[in-house]
């Protein structure tokens, strides 16, 4: 008897912590970075891809929403987090996410997140792991199949 009370003891403490290690802390979500979610965000956001076929090979092109459109050629301010397209401390031109890049960029029930490309006007950022805020101005990119983003903000300046 002694040897099923301490059995289902030892059972009770291991699912308790077990709970506390993956539980959602009473209920709330917790984010592991700081959100960075604004209007302009969620209007880049909204970018889909038209599907077509050449051959035989599927074509995706960007479509864009018009509430993404009024931002085109306009001076935007954008929050994220650096993620750097080459290997270095200092970077002119990298992508800007809503997530910082040691977070699972595919992980989560939204699937990737939203990213632009950023081209500094001079100079260069340094990589942070902490969120930046960039001021540019927000161009489509006219060829997106050739390797760059499809929205871009250029001549970007450093805000904070």
């Amino acid at each position: 008897m002694k040897k099923i009370i301490l059995s289902f003891l030892l059972l009770t403490i291991t699912v308790t912590f077990a709970k506390a290690q993956i539980g959602n802390f009473g209920g709330e979500q917790i984010p592991d970075h700081t959100p960075m979610m604004n209007k302009t965000w969620e209007a880049i956001d909204k970018m889909m891809y038209k599907v077509s076929t050449q051959g035989n090979k599927k074509v995706y092109t960007p479509t864009y929403p018009p509430v993404l459109k009024k931002l085109e050629n306009t001076i935007v301010d954008l929050p994220g987090y650096i993620v750097p397209l080459v290997s270095g401390r200092n970077h002119s031109t990298f992508m800007l996410s809503v997530l910082p890049i040691t977070q699972c960029q595919f992980c989560g029930t939204n699937g990737i997140p939203p990213m632009v490309e950023i081209f500094m006007k001079k100079g260069t950022v340094k990589f942070t792991d902490e969120p930046i805020k960039i001021k540019g101005k927000m161009v489509f990119n006219p060829e997106p199949l050739k390797g760059n983003a499809e929205i871009q903000i250029v001549d970007a300046v450093l805000v904070n």
